[in-house]
């Protein structure tokens, strides 16, 4: 029988139970701490993995950044390989709120541009998760094929569906869809496909570059 999330931390190695209880507050069953643990171990092997790469990294080295044994890592991931796909998919909850309210209608420009606005926040907020994947590529590619590929292309395809009914919903004018699919073109050609050329550009000025040339297009 499957064990709940409270049993999950109950049983949990000392060691492994990172969070603090000001974070562990919301909910009886124990969810909340393990959610949280989670994120705190993927937080610090997104900075080492942009830092140093993902193969230079180690899990000893996650485990001592966070002041925990390699054992507790193992507690959350069974390998290095569970936690890169695990930072990988955060990368498809930017934007996936934004295609639900598309997908309900109706669309326009007006409602593209707003929501094109969201999106670009979020991805700003999530620079280092698109730096993790300019910077390891080969490692990523490498999961394809596994069963954490498998998971992640089924999730993919989703995602690029909905894309695909929203430009393709011959409701809105062709002018208007052409113009919405080069925005969005244009802001993840800037924000994701171009890596690391911006580094050296503050969230905010980027965000206004990107902003400024997307309203060109959209014409708003």
């Amino acid at each position: 029988m499957a064990k709940s999330a409270e049993q999950v931390v109950a049983e949990a190695p000392p060691d492994a139970r990172l969070a603090p209880a000001s974070e562990t507050s919301g909910g009886p069953d124990g969810t909340a701490e393990v959610d949280s643990t989670r994120s705190r171990i993927l937080d610090v092997a997104l900075d080492l993995f942009v830092e140093k790469g993902y193969d230079r990294t180690s899990l000893r080295e996650i485990a001592e950044r966070l002041g925990v044994t390699k054992a507790a890592i193992y507690y959350y991931f069974s390998s290095k390989d569970d936690i890169l796909m695990a930072l990988h998919m955060r990368l498809h909850e930017v934007g996936r709120e934004a295609l639900g309210r598309l997908a309900r209608g109706p669309v326009s420009v007006a409602l593209w541009a707003d929501l094109l606005d969201e999106v670009m926040g979020e991805m700003l907020a999530q620079r280092s998760l698109f730096l993790l994947h300019e910077r390891n590529q080969a490692a990523l590619e490498k999961l394809h094929g596994t069963q954490h590929g498998i998971v992640h292309d089924a999730e993919h395809e989703d995602l690029q569906q909905a894309f695909h009914r929203v430009l393709a919903d011959k409701s809105v004018p062709l002018r208007d869809r052409i113009r919405m699919a080069c925005s969005f073109g244009a802001v993840f050609a800037c924000l994701f496909m171009a890596g690391d050329a911006f580094a050296d550009v503050s969230d905010d000025d980027l965000g206004d570059q990107v902003r400024s040339a997307v309203r060109d297009l959209l014409g708003v």
